[in-house]
Protein backbone atom coordinates (compact mmCIF):
# COMPACT_ATOMS: atom_id res chain seq x y z
CA UNK A 1 0.00 0.00 0.00
CA UNK A 2 2.84 2.28 0.77
CA UNK A 3 4.68 1.90 -2.46
CA UNK A 4 1.13 2.36 -4.18
CA UNK A 5 0.74 5.96 -2.17
CA UNK A 6 4.43 6.93 -3.30
CA UNK A 7 3.52 5.71 -6.77
CA UNK A 8 0.90 8.10 -7.61
CA UNK A 9 1.84 10.94 -4.62
CA UNK A 10 -1.71 10.46 -3.01
CA UNK A 11 -0.46 12.37 0.01
CA UNK A 12 0.35 15.45 -1.59
CA UNK A 13 -1.58 17.61 -4.02
CA UNK A 14 -0.54 16.88 -7.74
CA UNK A 15 -1.46 18.53 -11.33
CA UNK A 16 -1.72 15.11 -13.01
CA UNK A 17 -1.85 17.35 -16.36
CA UNK A 18 1.48 18.32 -15.61
CA UNK A 19 3.12 15.57 -14.80
CA UNK A 20 1.74 13.49 -17.91
CA UNK A 21 2.91 16.19 -20.23
CA UNK A 22 6.30 16.81 -18.30
CA UNK A 23 6.60 12.62 -18.70
CA UNK A 24 6.11 12.93 -22.29
CA UNK A 25 8.59 15.63 -22.91
CA UNK A 26 11.04 13.77 -20.79
CA UNK A 27 10.52 10.58 -23.14
CA UNK A 28 11.01 12.25 -26.38
CA UNK A 29 14.59 14.40 -25.22
CA UNK A 30 15.56 11.14 -23.37
CA UNK A 31 15.47 9.03 -26.42
CA UNK A 32 17.50 10.42 -28.72
CA UNK A 33 20.61 11.42 -26.05
CA UNK A 34 20.07 7.59 -24.54
CA UNK A 35 20.59 6.27 -28.66
CA UNK A 36 23.70 8.27 -29.10
CA UNK A 37 25.16 7.00 -25.92
CA UNK A 38 25.06 3.95 -26.95
CA UNK A 39 26.49 4.16 -30.15
CA UNK A 40 29.25 6.08 -29.08
CA UNK A 41 30.02 3.18 -26.79
CA UNK A 42 29.71 0.74 -29.23
CA UNK A 43 26.44 -1.14 -28.11
CA UNK A 44 23.17 -2.12 -29.66
CA UNK A 45 21.36 0.91 -29.92
CA UNK A 46 18.09 -0.70 -28.09
CA UNK A 47 20.51 -1.33 -25.03
CA UNK A 48 20.06 2.44 -24.45
CA UNK A 49 16.70 2.68 -24.30
CA UNK A 50 16.23 -0.32 -22.78
CA UNK A 51 18.34 0.93 -19.87
CA UNK A 52 16.41 4.50 -20.14
CA UNK A 53 12.80 2.73 -19.68
CA UNK A 54 14.32 0.75 -16.33
CA UNK A 55 16.30 3.09 -14.44
CA UNK A 56 13.74 5.42 -15.38
CA UNK A 57 10.76 2.98 -14.01
CA UNK A 58 12.87 2.13 -10.92
CA UNK A 59 14.20 5.04 -9.78
CA UNK A 60 10.60 6.96 -10.50
CA UNK A 61 9.31 4.30 -7.84
CA UNK A 62 11.44 3.73 -5.32
CA UNK A 63 14.08 6.88 -5.93
CA UNK A 64 15.05 8.96 -2.71
CA UNK A 65 12.96 12.08 -4.25
CA UNK A 66 9.91 12.93 -6.94
CA UNK A 67 11.05 15.08 -10.39
CA UNK A 68 14.45 13.37 -9.88
CA UNK A 69 14.63 11.47 -13.76
CA UNK A 70 17.14 8.90 -14.48
CA UNK A 71 18.34 6.94 -17.60
CA UNK A 72 21.09 5.37 -19.81
CA UNK A 73 23.35 8.75 -18.80
CA UNK A 74 26.99 9.30 -20.85
CA UNK A 75 28.64 9.42 -17.73
CA UNK A 76 28.36 5.85 -16.76
CA UNK A 77 28.92 4.79 -20.12
CA UNK A 78 32.20 6.44 -21.05
CA UNK A 79 33.52 4.34 -17.90
CA UNK A 80 32.36 0.60 -19.92
CA UNK A 81 33.55 1.74 -23.19
CA UNK A 82 37.10 0.25 -22.88
CA UNK A 83 35.02 -2.93 -21.22
CA UNK A 84 32.77 -3.18 -24.63
CA UNK A 85 36.16 -2.61 -26.56
CA UNK A 86 38.64 -5.18 -25.18
CA UNK A 87 35.89 -8.28 -24.09
CA UNK A 88 32.35 -7.62 -25.42
CA UNK A 89 29.11 -6.54 -24.53
CA UNK A 90 28.51 -9.82 -22.20
CA UNK A 91 30.80 -8.58 -19.92
CA UNK A 92 29.54 -5.28 -19.78
CA UNK A 93 25.96 -6.59 -18.76
CA UNK A 94 27.80 -8.25 -15.91
CA UNK A 95 29.89 -4.85 -14.66
CA UNK A 96 26.70 -2.94 -14.75
CA UNK A 97 24.76 -5.27 -12.28
CA UNK A 98 28.01 -5.06 -10.10
CA UNK A 99 27.58 -1.51 -10.00
CA UNK A 100 24.01 -1.77 -8.96
CA UNK A 101 25.49 -4.21 -5.90
CA UNK A 102 28.21 -1.70 -4.85
CA UNK A 103 25.39 1.18 -5.36
CA UNK A 104 22.58 -0.78 -2.94
CA UNK A 105 25.90 -0.91 -0.24
CA UNK A 106 26.66 2.62 -0.23
CA UNK A 107 22.62 3.51 0.35
CA UNK A 108 21.97 0.32 2.77
CA UNK A 109 24.77 2.08 4.65
CA UNK A 110 23.74 5.09 4.63
CA UNK A 111 26.65 6.75 3.01
CA UNK A 112 24.95 9.00 0.96
CA UNK A 113 24.98 11.63 3.38
CA UNK A 114 28.27 12.74 1.95
CA UNK A 115 27.06 14.47 -0.62
CA UNK A 116 26.47 17.25 1.71
CA UNK A 117 30.34 17.64 1.78
CA UNK A 118 30.33 19.37 -1.61
CA UNK A 119 30.80 22.81 -1.25
CA UNK A 120 29.00 25.60 -2.55
CA UNK A 121 31.68 27.05 -5.26
CA UNK A 122 31.70 23.27 -6.46
CA UNK A 123 28.02 23.12 -7.58
CA UNK A 124 28.37 26.67 -8.97
CA UNK A 125 31.57 24.78 -10.84
CA UNK A 126 29.60 21.85 -11.93
CA UNK A 127 26.22 23.31 -12.94
CA UNK A 128 27.91 25.86 -15.13
CA UNK A 129 29.96 22.93 -16.57
CA UNK A 130 27.44 21.07 -16.81
CA UNK A 131 25.46 23.71 -18.83
CA UNK A 132 28.48 24.41 -21.31
CA UNK A 133 28.72 20.60 -21.81
CA UNK A 134 24.82 20.17 -22.79
CA UNK A 135 25.06 23.47 -25.08
CA UNK A 136 28.53 21.66 -26.88
CA UNK A 137 26.58 18.20 -27.29
CA UNK A 138 23.83 19.91 -29.48
CA UNK A 139 26.42 21.41 -31.86
CA UNK A 140 27.03 17.95 -33.01
CA UNK A 141 23.66 17.69 -34.54
CA UNK A 142 25.01 20.51 -36.93
CA UNK A 143 27.58 18.06 -38.17
CA UNK A 144 26.98 15.65 -40.78
CA UNK A 145 28.90 12.37 -42.60
CA UNK A 146 30.42 13.40 -45.99
CA UNK A 147 32.93 10.84 -47.41
CA UNK A 148 32.58 8.41 -44.74
CA UNK A 149 34.00 11.86 -41.95
CA UNK A 150 32.22 13.49 -40.26
CA UNK A 151 32.06 17.47 -40.58
CA UNK A 152 30.07 20.53 -40.21
CA UNK A 153 26.93 21.38 -42.42
CA UNK A 154 26.97 23.84 -45.09
CA UNK A 155 24.33 24.99 -47.78
CA UNK A 156 20.88 24.45 -47.21
CA UNK A 157 21.19 21.50 -44.58
CA UNK A 158 22.76 24.17 -42.40
CA UNK A 159 20.41 27.48 -42.85
CA UNK A 160 17.25 24.38 -42.87
CA UNK A 161 18.66 23.02 -39.05
CA UNK A 162 19.44 26.26 -37.96
CA UNK A 163 16.03 28.09 -38.87
CA UNK A 164 14.45 25.11 -37.14
CA UNK A 165 16.65 25.06 -33.93
CA UNK A 166 15.61 28.85 -33.42
CA UNK A 167 12.01 28.60 -34.08
CA UNK A 168 12.27 25.85 -31.41
CA UNK A 169 14.30 28.32 -29.29
CA UNK A 170 11.40 31.30 -29.89
CA UNK A 171 8.45 28.77 -29.14
CA UNK A 172 9.97 27.80 -25.88
CA UNK A 173 10.53 31.28 -24.66
CA UNK A 174 6.73 32.28 -26.06
CA UNK A 175 4.44 29.39 -25.71
CA UNK A 176 4.27 30.07 -21.74
CA UNK A 177 2.93 33.70 -22.44
CA UNK A 178 0.04 32.29 -24.85
CA UNK A 179 -0.51 29.41 -22.55
CA UNK A 180 0.41 26.90 -19.76
CA UNK A 181 -1.70 24.22 -20.19
CA UNK A 182 0.56 22.50 -22.21
CA UNK A 183 4.50 22.47 -21.33
CA UNK A 184 6.36 25.03 -23.55
CA UNK A 185 9.08 22.31 -24.52
CA UNK A 186 6.46 19.85 -25.47
CA UNK A 187 4.80 22.08 -27.59
CA UNK A 188 7.52 23.22 -29.34
CA UNK A 189 8.39 19.77 -30.23
CA UNK A 190 4.93 19.07 -31.76
CA UNK A 191 5.13 22.52 -33.22
CA UNK A 192 7.79 21.89 -35.34
CA UNK A 193 7.36 18.05 -35.89
CA UNK A 194 3.93 19.43 -37.83
CA UNK A 195 5.97 22.06 -39.68
CA UNK A 196 8.59 19.55 -41.24
CA UNK A 197 5.86 17.36 -42.12
CA UNK A 198 3.50 19.70 -43.86
CA UNK A 199 5.91 21.41 -45.56
CA UNK A 200 8.06 18.02 -46.29
CA UNK A 201 11.03 19.82 -44.76
CA UNK A 202 14.02 17.64 -45.39
CA UNK A 203 15.76 17.61 -42.26
CA UNK A 204 17.40 14.92 -40.04
CA UNK A 205 15.15 13.16 -37.66
CA UNK A 206 15.37 10.64 -34.87
CA UNK A 207 15.43 7.55 -37.15
CA UNK A 208 18.61 9.03 -38.71
CA UNK A 209 20.28 8.36 -35.46
CA UNK A 210 19.05 4.66 -35.20
CA UNK A 211 15.98 2.53 -35.18
CA UNK A 212 14.09 2.58 -31.96
CA UNK A 213 12.03 -0.52 -32.84
CA UNK A 214 12.03 -3.58 -30.67
CA UNK A 215 10.17 -5.53 -27.54
CA UNK A 216 10.09 -6.21 -24.45
CA UNK A 217 13.74 -5.89 -22.56
CA UNK A 218 14.48 -9.61 -22.65
CA UNK A 219 15.61 -11.68 -19.40
CA UNK A 220 19.17 -12.35 -20.26
CA UNK A 221 22.17 -13.83 -17.41
CA UNK A 222 25.27 -12.27 -18.77
CA UNK A 223 27.00 -15.16 -20.35
CA UNK A 224 30.63 -14.81 -18.55
CA UNK A 225 32.42 -17.39 -16.81
CA UNK A 226 31.80 -17.52 -12.91
CA UNK A 227 35.28 -17.19 -12.07
CA UNK A 228 37.77 -15.10 -10.01
CA UNK A 229 39.26 -14.02 -13.50
CA UNK A 230 35.73 -12.36 -14.60
CA UNK A 231 35.32 -10.69 -11.39
CA UNK A 232 38.85 -9.07 -11.61
CA UNK A 233 38.04 -7.72 -15.09
CA UNK A 234 34.43 -6.62 -14.16
CA UNK A 235 35.38 -5.45 -10.60
CA UNK A 236 37.30 -2.30 -11.84
CA UNK A 237 34.49 -1.02 -13.85
CA UNK A 238 31.80 -1.86 -11.66
CA UNK A 239 32.94 0.32 -9.06
CA UNK A 240 33.74 3.12 -10.49
CA UNK A 241 30.45 2.36 -12.89
CA UNK A 242 28.79 2.88 -8.96
CA UNK A 243 30.89 5.66 -7.80
CA UNK A 244 30.27 8.13 -11.09
CA UNK A 245 26.37 6.90 -11.44
CA UNK A 246 26.14 8.02 -7.55
CA UNK A 247 28.12 11.34 -7.41
CA UNK A 248 25.83 12.71 -10.31
CA UNK A 249 22.98 10.97 -8.95
CA UNK A 250 23.25 12.59 -5.46
CA UNK A 251 24.53 15.86 -6.66
CA UNK A 252 21.67 16.18 -9.06
CA UNK A 253 19.16 15.04 -5.87
CA UNK A 254 20.89 18.01 -4.56
CA UNK A 255 20.63 20.18 -7.13
CA UNK A 256 16.30 19.09 -7.27
CA UNK A 257 16.23 19.93 -3.61
CA UNK A 258 17.33 23.60 -4.10
CA UNK A 259 15.13 24.61 -7.07
CA UNK A 260 12.09 22.85 -5.73
CA UNK A 261 12.63 23.58 -1.89
CA UNK A 262 12.42 20.25 -1.16
CA UNK A 263 14.20 17.78 0.91
CA UNK A 264 15.25 14.35 -0.95
CA UNK A 265 16.62 10.94 0.29
CA UNK A 266 20.26 10.04 -1.11
CA UNK A 267 20.51 6.62 0.67
CA UNK A 268 17.12 5.61 -0.99
CA UNK A 269 18.25 6.88 -3.92
CA UNK A 270 21.17 5.12 -3.94
CA UNK A 271 19.13 1.73 -3.30
CA UNK A 272 16.99 2.57 -6.35
CA UNK A 273 19.87 3.50 -8.53
CA UNK A 274 21.57 0.12 -7.57
CA UNK A 275 17.74 -1.94 -8.11
CA UNK A 276 17.87 -0.51 -11.68
CA UNK A 277 21.09 -0.99 -12.79
CA UNK A 278 21.02 -5.13 -11.78
CA UNK A 279 17.78 -4.88 -13.76
CA UNK A 280 19.71 -3.35 -16.15
CA UNK A 281 22.33 -6.06 -16.43
CA UNK A 282 19.48 -9.02 -16.62
CA UNK A 283 17.25 -7.14 -19.08
CA UNK A 284 20.16 -5.85 -21.41
CA UNK A 285 19.97 -2.39 -20.69
CA UNK A 286 23.50 -0.42 -20.40
CA UNK A 287 23.00 0.80 -17.13
CA UNK A 288 22.89 4.61 -16.10
CA UNK A 289 21.94 7.14 -12.89
CA UNK A 290 20.02 9.89 -12.99
CA UNK A 291 20.25 12.34 -16.14
CA UNK A 292 20.78 16.46 -15.10
CA UNK A 293 19.09 17.43 -18.47
CA UNK A 294 16.08 15.49 -18.33
CA UNK A 295 15.79 16.22 -14.89
CA UNK A 296 16.09 19.85 -15.73
CA UNK A 297 13.53 19.15 -18.13
CA UNK A 298 11.06 17.51 -16.09
CA UNK A 299 11.52 20.31 -13.21
CA UNK A 300 11.11 23.80 -15.76
CA UNK A 301 7.96 21.56 -17.09
CA UNK A 302 6.56 21.92 -13.69
CA UNK A 303 6.40 18.19 -12.44
CA UNK A 304 6.54 18.09 -8.72
CA UNK A 305 5.67 14.26 -8.07
CA UNK A 306 6.47 10.75 -9.17
CA UNK A 307 4.18 10.45 -11.73
CA UNK A 308 6.04 12.34 -14.74
CA UNK A 309 9.12 9.99 -14.46
CA UNK A 310 6.15 6.79 -14.50
CA UNK A 311 4.74 8.33 -17.88
CA UNK A 312 8.14 9.08 -19.45
CA UNK A 313 9.74 5.56 -19.09
CA UNK A 314 6.25 3.67 -19.93
CA UNK A 315 6.35 6.38 -22.65
CA UNK A 316 9.58 5.00 -23.88
CA UNK A 317 8.39 1.58 -23.80
CA UNK A 318 5.37 2.25 -26.07
CA UNK A 319 7.91 3.77 -28.45
CA UNK A 320 9.77 1.00 -28.36
CA UNK A 321 7.06 -1.70 -28.75
CA UNK A 322 4.96 0.36 -30.62
CA UNK A 323 5.49 3.84 -32.02
CA UNK A 324 8.81 4.09 -33.92
CA UNK A 325 7.44 4.96 -37.16
CA UNK A 326 6.17 7.86 -35.67
CA UNK A 327 8.86 9.31 -33.16
CA UNK A 328 11.38 8.24 -35.84
CA UNK A 329 10.16 11.12 -38.10
CA UNK A 330 10.76 13.54 -35.03
CA UNK A 331 13.24 16.44 -36.66
CA UNK A 332 16.57 16.55 -34.79
CA UNK A 333 16.48 20.18 -34.67
CA UNK A 334 13.06 20.52 -32.38
CA UNK A 335 14.98 18.11 -29.41
CA UNK A 336 18.44 20.21 -30.18
CA UNK A 337 16.28 23.54 -29.13
CA UNK A 338 14.99 22.08 -25.96
CA UNK A 339 18.28 21.08 -25.09
CA UNK A 340 19.68 24.11 -26.02
CA UNK A 341 17.21 26.31 -23.76
CA UNK A 342 18.07 23.69 -21.07
CA UNK A 343 21.27 24.41 -21.22
CA UNK A 344 20.79 28.25 -20.51
CA UNK A 345 18.35 27.42 -18.14
CA UNK A 346 20.45 25.36 -15.90
CA UNK A 347 23.63 27.91 -15.95
CA UNK A 348 23.61 29.69 -12.98
CA UNK A 349 23.95 33.44 -14.29
CA UNK A 350 23.80 34.51 -10.56
CA UNK A 351 26.98 33.39 -10.17
CA UNK A 352 28.48 36.02 -12.13
CA UNK A 353 26.59 38.58 -9.74
CA UNK A 354 28.10 37.51 -6.26
CA UNK A 355 31.87 36.29 -7.82
CA UNK A 356 33.31 39.64 -6.62
CA UNK A 357 31.80 38.46 -3.73
CA UNK A 358 33.37 35.57 -2.92
CA UNK A 359 36.95 34.57 -1.56
CA UNK A 360 39.29 34.40 -4.19
CA UNK A 361 39.61 30.64 -3.35
CA UNK A 362 36.06 29.40 -3.88
CA UNK A 363 36.10 31.46 -7.13
CA UNK A 364 39.25 29.22 -8.54
CA UNK A 365 37.98 26.49 -7.42
CA UNK A 366 34.57 27.21 -9.05
CA UNK A 367 36.11 28.14 -12.35
CA UNK A 368 38.51 24.67 -12.19
CA UNK A 369 35.85 22.27 -11.51
CA UNK A 370 33.46 24.25 -14.66
CA UNK A 371 36.26 23.63 -17.16
CA UNK A 372 37.36 19.86 -15.86
CA UNK A 373 33.89 18.82 -16.50
CA UNK A 374 33.61 21.16 -20.03
CA UNK A 375 37.11 19.44 -21.06
CA UNK A 376 36.94 15.96 -19.93
CA UNK A 377 33.08 15.42 -19.44
CA UNK A 378 34.02 14.00 -16.52
CA UNK A 379 31.41 15.02 -13.29
CA UNK A 380 32.47 12.61 -11.05
CA UNK A 381 36.12 13.14 -11.75
CA UNK A 382 35.76 17.41 -11.21
CA UNK A 383 33.70 17.26 -8.27
CA UNK A 384 36.06 15.19 -6.48
CA UNK A 385 39.07 17.40 -7.49
CA UNK A 386 37.14 20.54 -7.09
CA UNK A 387 36.09 18.64 -3.36
CA UNK A 388 39.81 17.82 -2.65
CA UNK A 389 41.00 21.57 -3.14
CA UNK A 390 38.10 22.97 -0.94
CA UNK A 391 39.39 20.68 1.38
CA UNK A 392 42.85 21.34 1.22
CA UNK A 393 42.36 25.00 1.62
CA UNK A 394 40.17 24.51 4.43
CA UNK A 395 43.19 22.68 5.87
CA UNK A 396 45.69 25.48 5.02
CA UNK A 397 43.70 28.39 6.45
CA UNK A 398 42.61 26.54 9.65
CA UNK A 399 45.91 25.44 10.37
CA UNK A 400 47.22 29.44 9.80
CA UNK A 401 44.35 30.49 12.43
CA UNK A 402 45.72 28.02 15.41
CA UNK A 403 46.72 30.91 18.02
CA UNK A 404 48.31 30.22 21.78
CA UNK A 405 48.24 32.71 24.48
CA UNK A 406 50.46 31.97 27.56
CA UNK A 407 51.00 33.09 30.98
CA UNK A 408 52.76 31.37 34.49
CA UNK A 409 50.20 31.33 37.63
CA UNK A 410 50.54 32.27 41.32
CA UNK A 411 52.58 28.95 41.64
CA UNK A 412 54.88 29.28 38.72
CA UNK A 413 53.17 26.89 36.47
CA UNK A 414 53.38 27.84 32.81
CA UNK A 415 49.58 27.32 31.03
CA UNK A 416 49.40 27.60 27.44
CA UNK A 417 45.43 27.99 26.22
CA UNK A 418 45.37 26.85 22.34
CA UNK A 419 43.20 28.11 19.99
CA UNK A 420 41.53 26.33 16.89
CA UNK A 421 41.99 22.67 16.41
CA UNK A 422 44.96 20.68 16.31
CA UNK A 423 45.09 18.39 13.40
CA UNK A 424 47.95 17.33 10.93
CA UNK A 425 48.25 20.79 9.39
CA UNK A 426 48.50 22.65 12.27
CA UNK A 427 50.29 20.13 14.51
CA UNK A 428 54.10 21.71 12.96
CA UNK A 429 52.90 25.04 14.15
CA UNK A 430 51.35 24.31 17.20
CA UNK A 431 54.74 22.71 18.34
CA UNK A 432 56.73 25.57 17.41
CA UNK A 433 54.41 27.84 20.44
CA UNK A 434 56.41 26.35 23.13
CA UNK A 435 59.63 27.39 24.93
CA UNK A 436 60.61 23.40 25.94
CA UNK A 437 64.25 25.12 26.88
CA UNK A 438 63.27 27.70 29.07
CA UNK A 439 59.91 26.92 30.34
CA UNK A 440 59.29 26.32 34.26
CA UNK A 441 59.06 22.54 35.77
CA UNK A 442 55.20 22.68 35.43
CA UNK A 443 53.27 23.14 32.03
CA UNK A 444 49.95 23.31 31.16
CA UNK A 445 47.90 23.18 27.90
CA UNK A 446 44.21 24.40 28.34
CA UNK A 447 42.44 22.79 25.53
CA UNK A 448 39.04 24.85 26.16
CA UNK A 449 38.83 26.33 22.86
CA UNK A 450 40.70 23.42 20.50
CA UNK A 451 40.19 19.87 20.20
CA UNK A 452 42.57 17.21 18.80
CA UNK A 453 41.38 15.77 15.49
CA UNK A 454 43.47 13.14 14.66
CA UNK A 455 46.69 10.82 14.58
CA UNK A 456 48.99 13.94 13.86
CA UNK A 457 47.70 15.76 16.72
CA UNK A 458 48.41 12.89 18.96
CA UNK A 459 51.39 12.37 18.04
CA UNK A 460 52.68 16.14 17.83
CA UNK A 461 51.32 15.89 21.87
CA UNK A 462 53.34 12.90 22.55
CA UNK A 463 56.75 14.67 21.04
CA UNK A 464 56.12 17.42 23.06
CA UNK A 465 55.37 15.77 26.43
CA UNK A 466 58.91 13.66 25.91
CA UNK A 467 60.89 16.85 24.89
CA UNK A 468 59.49 18.09 28.15
CA UNK A 469 60.17 14.56 30.41
CA UNK A 470 63.61 14.83 28.46
CA UNK A 471 64.70 18.01 30.58
CA UNK A 472 62.83 16.63 33.66
CA UNK A 473 59.48 18.81 33.58
CA UNK A 474 56.28 17.69 33.45
CA UNK A 475 53.68 18.85 30.60
CA UNK A 476 49.82 18.28 31.36
CA UNK A 477 46.65 18.73 29.45
CA UNK A 478 43.51 20.11 30.55
CA UNK A 479 40.09 21.04 29.51
CA UNK A 480 39.78 18.58 26.61
CA UNK A 481 36.42 17.49 25.00
CA UNK A 482 35.02 14.27 25.47
CA UNK A 483 35.77 13.48 21.83
CA UNK A 484 39.73 14.38 22.47
CA UNK A 485 40.08 12.69 25.90
CA UNK A 486 38.54 9.02 23.55
CA UNK A 487 41.06 9.38 20.78
CA UNK A 488 43.96 9.70 23.60
CA UNK A 489 42.80 6.87 25.73
CA UNK A 490 42.36 4.81 22.52
CA UNK A 491 45.97 5.20 21.67
CA UNK A 492 47.07 5.10 25.03
CA UNK A 493 49.64 1.82 24.65
CA UNK A 494 52.38 3.81 22.14
CA UNK A 495 51.81 7.48 23.46
CA UNK A 496 52.69 9.07 26.67
CA UNK A 497 50.85 12.22 28.14
CA UNK A 498 49.53 13.59 31.33
CA UNK A 499 45.67 14.34 32.23
CA UNK A 500 44.39 16.80 35.18
CA UNK A 501 41.45 15.79 36.87
CA UNK A 502 40.09 18.92 35.42
CA UNK A 503 40.56 17.52 32.13
CA UNK A 504 36.45 16.88 31.99
CA UNK A 505 34.43 19.95 30.45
Amino acid sequence: MQVFLNLFDFKQKMNYRTEILAGLTVAMTMIPESLSFAILAGFPPLTGLYAAFIMGLVTAIFGGRPGLVSGGAGATVIVLIALMKSHGIEYVFAAVALAGFFQIIVGLFKLGKFITLVPKPVMYGFVNGLAVVIFMAQLEQFKTVVNGQLSWMTGPPLWIMGGLVLLTIGLVVLMPRVTKVIPASLAAIIIVFAVVLGFHIDTRTVKDIASVSGGFPPFHIPSVPLTLATLQVIFPYGLIMAGVGLTEGLLTLNLVDELTATKGNGNRESIAQGAANILNGFFTGMGGCPMIAQTLVNISAGARARLSGIVAALTILVIIIFGAPVIGLVPMAALTGVMIMVAIGTFEWASFRIINKMPRQDIVVGILVAVITVLLHNLALAVLIGVIISALVFAWDSAKRIRVKHFIDAEGAKHYELHGPLFFGSAATFTEKFDVTDDPAIVIIDFKASRIADMSAIDALHALTGKYAALGKTLYLTQLSPESQLLLKNADEVIAVNLLDNSKR
